[in-house]
């Protein structure tokens, strides 16, 4: 599984997508997000703006991601 690693306590679902190589444009993800093809922690999430926080896990097309922390 991918990991991505974040500085702050969230990241918006959009920018994950980005983030992970997922997709490449937030117009895609908005795409993407918004006709159901994306999953967080085995949910189907419609929300964009939905707050991803260390520990999730999201998933689109068959590949996934674990968001992690890296505070200091």
């Amino acid at each position: 599984m991918q990991k991505i690693t974040i500085r702050d306590d969230y990241i918006k679902l959009g920018q994950a997508l980005k983030l992970a190589g997922f997709v490449d444009s937030g117009v895609d993800a908005k795409i993407v997000i918004q006709n159901g093809h994306v999953s967080l922690n085995g949910q189907v999430e419609t929300q964009r703006g939905k707050k991803v926080v260390p520990g999730d896990v999201v998933s689109f097309h068959g590949k996934e991601f674990m968001v992690e922390n890296n505070k200091l």
